[in-house]
């Protein structure tokens, strides 16, 4: 169990009550597996259930297939658009991963089959399983948005899932001439990494501040409030005074239309015109899930918030941003902490045990400037099938706070990224 005791690891899953009754035997070489469990996406959701499940009982053999790699995170990808990080910091492999023994592939799901219990490739490779946990991400709804469109964000980068995207905005950034406006499309409720567009605001500002100081950063909202909104003001305004200016809904911050070739955006009140717009379409589940029959009419994925089993599908698992998980936001660290309650369920599961009573964790670092982050955690439970916020814990960064306690707020997110990544590919 490469270190890693199954006390230990029901412990770090909030299930330590079931460790003395799962009594995993030792896999021989020879031996058939108990169980196959198929985990599709290799993120911050994904490589964790692969990963703790193999680690909880080697007799359960465990596939992972994932479409690109290498991988390329999403947190911290902000800090490219700065020129603070480079993509390399960035990106993974899944060697680590394979040297515990479980079955890395790269490739493009297309289908799953519930009654089957087959997932189909784009390789035409058919993975058979007895438990399938996807963690898909987002998709988004291009449509939301007059004139929007999976073409034009060619011209109109989201940035929203990291990689070419996150270049493409990095290169209009630095093309674009001094004194200019980066206009940021804010999404509704609810979106992958609710704090992300507005860590991205100051970022943006960071590299205007050292490049381009004459220009100006606009966050163009669909909504009247957002995550951490007293500690992003204030910080915008100590580090970059009048910079960034954010014009929620109700000032007709919502968009209703864009003019790709013009970059031009139609609200409800007045147009806006930038030299680079980012806009960050609204989300819903990803289509791998849509098509697989695992979302409602919200274009989530319903679960028991338990396990992560689907409520529509039996032996299907959806963690991470598809996931309707109650109180947890759609955040990296709140996939790593499902991909853990999960990974204990099944193993459960597989060995007739009930499933084990689960803990959930979230904290969300933000980088405004290179000395200066703030962040928001919770600590969850699950009440009348519900995931819910435990009252009293977790919390806000202090507001006024003093520059040493900004500073020491970036080394831990610098150390909650080390940390978490090499959980998923070690």
């Amino acid at each position: 169990m490469s270190g890693i005791t199954r006390r230990t690891f029901l412990q770090a899953t909030g299930a330590a009550a079931a460790a003395t009754t799962l009594g995993l035997p030792t896999r021989s070489a020879a031996a058939p597996p108990k169980a196959r469990v198929v985990v599709i996406g290799g993120g911050y959701g994904g490589t964790i259930a692969a990963k703790y499940i193999q680690m909880a009982d080697p007799d359960i053999r465990v596939t992972l297939i994932e479409r690109n790699a290498p991988y390329v995170s999403c947190p911290l990808s902000n800090e490219v658009l700065s020129g603070d990080r480079d993509m390399d910091s960035l990106t993974f492999d899944y060697r680590g991963l394979s040297r515990r023994g479980i079955a890395v592939v790269q490739d493009d799901v297309v289908a799953i089959d519930p009654d089957a219990r087959e997932v189909q490739g784009a390789s035409k490779a058919v993975y058979r399983y007895d438990k399938l946990v996807i963690s898909p991400g987002v998709s988004f709804r291009w449509d939301a948005i007059q004139g929007m469109s999976e073409a034009a964000s060619q011209t109109i980068p989201h940035a929203w899932k990291a990689g070419p995207q996150t270049v493409l905005l990095r290169k209009q950034l630095t093309a674009m001439p001094d004194g200019g406006v980066c206009i940021i499309v804010a999404p509704p409720n609810p979106f992958r990494c609710p704090p992300g567009p507005y860590e991205r605001a100051a970022q943006i500002a960071h590299y205007f501040k050292q490049h381009k100081p004459k220009s100006k950063v606009i966050v163009l909202d669909a909504k009247d409030a957002f995550s951490k909104q007293g500690l992003f003001i204030e910080g915008w305004k100590r580090n970059y005074g009048d910079m960034i200016e954010w014009i929620p809904a109700a000032a007709g911050g919502a968009i209703e239309a864009i003019d790709p070739a013009t970059r031009t955006l139609t609200g409800l009140v007045e147009t806006y015109k930038g030299d680079v717009v980012n806009l960050i379409p609204a989300q819903k589940a990803a289509s791998l899930a849509e098509v697989a029959g695992l979302t409602d009419d919200s274009g989530w994925c319903p679960v028991d918030q338990q396990t992560f089993e689907s409520s529509l599908h039996k032996d299907i698992y959806v963690i991470g941003d598809s996931a309707i998980a109650g109180a947890m936001p759609k955040s990296g660290y709140a996939a790593n902490s499902q991909g853990k309650v999960c990974a204990a369920a099944i193993v459960a599961a597989v060995n007739g045990q009930p499933a084990p009573v689960p803990s959930y964790l979230n904290t969300c670092y933000s980088i405004i400037a290179p000395d200066y982050g703030i962040s928001v955690a919770g600590v969850y439970e699950l009440k009348d099938g519900k995931i819910v916020s435990i009252p009293g814990s977790g919390g806000l960064s202090p507001a006024n706070a003093d520059a040493r306690t900004r500073a020491i707020e970036v080394q831990f997110a610098l150390g909650w990224y080390r940390n978490i990544t090499s959980d998923m590919f070690t």
